[in-house]
Formats: C-alpha cells, sequence, structure tokens
C-alpha cells in the first residue's frame, strides 16, 4: 500500500562536528556527537538556542557538511541531499503559484515518477493529512497549519526512508499545534518511517517521541538520551499523566541546567 514502506531508515550519526568561520575565528557548533536512529524510531533532538540543533538536522539532510566525524544511512554515507530524506522546515516553503495537489507532486515529478503512480501516491497523502477537499487551494488560501500539512505530505509523497522535521510547528498558535501533533504521530503510526525532529518544546519533544535527545550547549554535544516510557498509542489526554508531567519536568530541568552552565561560561569570559 502507498505510504507504507519496508523496515529501513537506520540513521547513524558518529563523532560529528561542526565548525563554522564568525567575524574571521572558528566557532564550534557540534563536538562529537553520536547519535544512532533505529528504523522505525521518532527521536527529538530538545536544548537550549546555540547547542547546534538545527545545525545537526542541517547535516542529517546533506544540507552541510561535517567538519569531523560521518551520517550514514542504511549503511550509505550521506554526502548531500536526497530523495531518501525528506525535509520539513519551519516555515512549508510552499510554491505560491501551484496548488495543494502540485505543491505535494513536486519532488515526484523531479524523479520523473510515471503519472498514474503520481496520482495515487499523490492522492494517499492528501487523504492522510486531511488535505483532500483542499488540493486546488493555493497556498494563500490556507491558514499556516494547513501550509505545513501541505509541506508534510510534500516530504512524504517521495517515500523517503527518514522524515526530519525543523521545529516545523514553531510558529503555530497552541490549539493549532497540538492538532498538527496529534496528526503527525498518526502519520508516524500509520506510514512506520524513521523520524528525526528538531523542537525547543520539551512538552512536544515527550508528547511525539520515543526517545528525546538533549543537547549540551556551546559547543553542542549530547547531554542525555532519554526513552520515552509512556504507551504507543496516546492522545493529547497523556499530558495531564503524572509520568508525563514528571518526564517533561525532569528534562525542562536538565535543558535549563544546560542552558545556565553556558551563560556561567559566557559570563566568566570563557569564549
Amino acid at each position: 500500500m502507498v505510504g507504507v514502506t519496508p523496515l529501513a531508515g537506520t540513521l547513524d550519526v558518529r563523532g560529528v562536528s561542526k565548525d563554522f568561520q564568525e567575524r574571521g575565528r572558528k566557532v564550534r557548533a557540534l563536538e562529537g556527537v553520536d547519535l544512532r536512529v533505529e528504523p522505525g524510531e521518532f527521536v527529538c533532538v530538545v536544548g537550549a538556542s546555540g547547542s547546534g540543533k538545527s545545525t545537526l538536522l542541517a547535516l542529517v539532510a546533506g544540507l552541510q557538511t561535517p567538519t569531523e566525524g560521518t551520517i550514514t544511512l542504511d549503511d550509505l554515507p550521506v554526502d548531500g541531499p536526497g530523495p531518501d530524506r525528506g525535509l520539513v522546515p519551519q516555515a512549508g516553503t510552499l510554491y505560491p503559484w501551484r496548488t495543494v495537489e502540485r505543491n505535494v507532486a513536486f519532488g515526484l515529478e523531479l524523479l520523473k515518477v510515471d503519472a498514474a503512480e503520481r496520482a495515487r501516491r499523490v492522492d494517499w497523502y492528501l487523504a492522510e493529512t486531511g488535505l483532500s477537499d483542499l488540493r486546488t487551494a493555493l497556498p494563500r488560501q490556507l491558514s499556516g497549519g494547513q501550509q505545513q500539512r501541505v509541506a508534510i505530505a510534500r516530504a512524504l509523497v517521495c517515500e523517503p526512508e527518514v522524515l526530519l522535521l525543523d521545529e516545523p510547528f514553531g510558529a503555530l498558535d497552541v490549539q493549532t499545534k497540538e492538532d498538527m501533533q496529534v496528526l503527525i504521530r498518526q502519520v508516524w503510526q500509520d506510514t512506520g518511517k524513521t523520524v528525526l525532529m528538531v523542537t525547543h518544546d520539551v512538552e512536544e519533544a515527550v508528547f511525539l517521541g520515543t526517545r528525546v535527545v538533549v543537547l549540551a550547549c556551546d559547543p553542542g554535544r549530547v547531554a542525555a538520551d532519554v526513552t520515552v516510557d509512556l504507551p504507543a498509542d496516546r492522545d493529547l489526554s497523556v499530558k495531564r499523566t503524572p509520568e508525563f508531567l514528571a518526564m517533561r519536568a525532569s528534562l525542562e530541568d536538565l535543558v535549563r541546567a544546560q542552558h545556565n552552565a553556558h551563560n556561567a561560561r559566557v559570563t566568566a569570559g570563557d569564549r
């Protein structure tokens, strides 16, 4: 069936560091990051500003190259963007002159998928993301949440092995954000995709993830890797349970501790 792929999508980040030049000096954004995401996992990466979350996702997407270390997907090196990874950025970046249907189909056109298969896949992902009735609409006619649904469908229609989410709900209001959280978790369960998501929202990470990885700051590195021990079938009501609240508080304390340690180093003139 369209939307369900064989079990694949093992992502392996080994010893990855990333340097940038800033005002004539080298700045290390990430240092020695090790992260393995198994097929079908939903891993959320959280951390304070400056922890390198989005840099890590850009490296996995192949948009940037590590200064040190390796990134592989199913044992093959990641050396640039590819259809095996679907990226949903914070802003959906839809083509304003294309309808919803044609935005979703864009990647399939680039891959020269035949018209019949293209139509089958587009229909399935429009239905999966609740967009079937909006297929002829233009982006300017959509709400923010609807635009992100299109971006998600567009990333998934090429059936990548890994879905990469870069704070895709950060600009949405609270109600729409929670609706999108429920949607993306349902899509993940329906498709069996491997998902790596960056978010600044610890509550969102605990609700969505099977694991939550916390990055320390300056440079970014893995401070903790926590399994989310909550029911696989969860709805928004889980956010009110003692188990959820305790895990959220523990992770928020950890992120805050990393942020405070970073500020202390800056104040002491370590940078």
